[in-house]
């Protein structure tokens, strides 16, 4: 249930809208059970809906509906992948298995021969200054006071266009990035193991409210 005083977040996954009690009625919340997550594929264990694209993902509508809640569901994310026991060989094996194994031969960490990844080459990253906002999305036509949801990443309120402006919004502009079972935001570099912690990690970045987003 909602508390009294003001709406309230939505905890259940795929969902993440804002509510009161007064307008919390069966039905109005779609939500998704656990996600799985496969070879850089995500699925939703409910619908068996995918991409390959966090965002794209996160945007599938839910696919079970009921009411809006502020508990947060206990999840299970389903891991599709199986340990295969790894053969004992030889120096001489495991050097031919190396040097055929892409993995290895790129320099990434690889369990199944235990070679350790080269230090990378430094990336080129290109810092924006704090002058430079983030642009006004291009807007469809809209009552001034008609309420939307934002459909940032990270953000999910219910706003006004009224009340728009270019520091309104605070989300991830992202991408997700999974990587040994961590999951997190490449923007603001924070990694974190559990799915629900990873929706909780706090948006890094303001700019305007996007009903439409990408």
């Amino acid at each position: 249930m909602a508390a009294s005083g003001g709406a309230v977040r939505c905890q259940r996954i795929g969902c993440d809208a804002m509510f009161t009690d007064e307008d919390n009625a069966e039905g109005s919340c779609r939500y998704h059970d656990s996600p799985i997550f496969h070879d850089g594929m995500k699925e939703w264990s409910c619908c068996k809906q995918r991409s390959h694209d966090f965002s794209l993902f996160l945007a599938i509508p839910g696919c079970k509906t009921g009411e809006h809640t502020t508990e947060k569901p206990v999840t299970k994310i389903v891991s599709a992948n199986t340990r295969k026991p790894v053969p004992v060989q030889s120096p001489a094996q495991n050097k031919n298995s190396v040097d055929s194994c892409s993995r290895c031969r790129q320099g990434f960490f690889c369990s199944d021969h235990g070679s350790q990844g080269r230090p990378s080459k430094p990336s080129v990253v290109i810092e924006t200054t704090d002058t430079e906002k983030s642009p006004a999305p291009v807007k469809k036509k809209v009552g001034i006071n008609e309420p939307q949801t934002c459909r940032n990443k990270g953000c999910g309120k219910t706003f006004k266009e009224k009340d728009n402006h270019e520091t309104a919004c605070e989300y991830h502009p992202g991408p997700a990035v999974f990587h040994d079972r961590l999951r997190g935001w490449k923007c603001c570099d924070i990694h974190v193991k559990e799915f629900d912690e990873f929706l909780s990690i706090p948006p890094c970045t303001k700019g305007w409210h996007n009903a439409d987003a990408a």
